[in-house]
């Protein structure tokens, strides 16, 4: 079982993702609560999964994520947006967010991407994706100092680095280019070592400025095929 916190000073919001993911097969919504509250639910739930708002009028997501990327085993923990102002973002990511979702996911959506994220995977929902990047395309285009770095990564890190950005968890990648979860492991440390990010989404980012990814989303399966041969 999944547990999960939903953390926003909407009521509506947090009442509707629980009824959402409740509803789902293995997942649970063990508590809500609004920021004020958020560090000592998620510290007395010790949940899986968060999906934490990133803008709050009280206790602002930033500060929730900081308190809760000390706790000795983190969850998991991917940002709620609506994307009416963006000035936050990056600096989540640097925090050590998880992913981003949209508070208009669509509910068949929202509770694999809960799967994904608990399982270790990117999460980002598809309008989020297209939202963060049009925001933070990256200064320099395809010669930015950081785009180059993926330039670094040897032919099966780009592979991982491709089904990373998939939103798929080391498990599901070592199982798709036949590696074992450990090997897996290791690549994404690689990975985030060479390109200098400390999140799999900041290097999902990097993979889709770089142009690593198709523009249908379908990179990730045609990696898997060549693999498979």
């Amino acid at each position: 079982m999944i547990r999960v916190v939903v953390v926003d000073d909407e009521t509506l919001v947090r009442s509707g993702f629980q009824m959402i993911l409740n509803a789902s097969d293995g997942i649970q919504v063990v508590a809500t609560a609004e920021g004020a509250q958020a560090a000592d639910v998620i510290r007395r739930e010790m949940p899986d999964v968060v999906l934490l708002d990133i803008r709050m009028p009280d206790v602002d997501g930033l500060t929730v994520l900081r308190q809760i990327r000390t706790l000795p085993e983190p969850p998991h923990v991917a940002m709620l947006t609506t994307f009416d102002t963006d000035e936050y973002i990056l600096t989540a990511l640097r925090s050590g967010a998880d992913g981003f979702l949209l508070k208009d996911t669509e509910p068949e959506q929202l509770s694999q991407l809960v799967r994904t994220l608990a399982a270790g995977g990117v999460v980002m929902s598809p309008k989020a994706s297209r939202a963060l990047l049009r925001s933070h395309p990256g200064a320099g285009g395809p010669q930015d100092a950081d785009v180059a770095r993926v330039g670094l990564l040897s032919d099966r890190e780009r592979d991982v680095l491709v089904l990373v950005a998939g939103g798929l968890s080391n498990a599901d990648i070592g199982r798709r280019i036949h590696l074992s979860a450990g090997t897996v492991k290791d690549h994404v440390s690689s990975i985030l070592t060479k390109l200098r990010v400390s999140s799999r989404v900041q290097a999902a980012l990097l993979a889709e400025r770089a142009g690593l990814l198709s523009k249908n989303g379908d990179a990730a399966a045609r990696s898997s095929r060549d693999h498979g041969r």
